[in-house]
């Protein structure tokens, strides 16, 4: 349930293209929410891609229960009080 989120894989061969380390993010299995998605705003260009690729790295390096429980609790945050993103 928790890791980065999925792309498409039109996407994900052009991001790979573009960018440097991109496969990293793919060293855990994909969630349907992830550190990327309860920190930074969505966006869909380049940058933003850099950005939350930012996040998918740090979470991928510091993978441990806190930082998925932190997860949860964020997201059910943002789901009951309609703070999101």
């Amino acid at each position: 349930m928790i890791g980065p989120r999925a792309e498409w894989d039109v996407l994900v061969r052009d991001y790979e293209a573009q960018i440097p380390c991109y496969h990293f993010r793919h060293l855990v299995k994909p969630g349907i929410t992830g550190w990327a998605q309860v920190n930074y705003p969505y966006g869909a260009s380049l940058d933003d891609t850099l950005r939350k690729l930012e996040y998918d790295l740090y979470y991928i390096r510091h993978f441990s229960f806190l930082i998925d429980a932190a997860i949860v609790l964020k997201t059910v945050h943002i789901m009951i009080f309609g703070k999101g993103r």
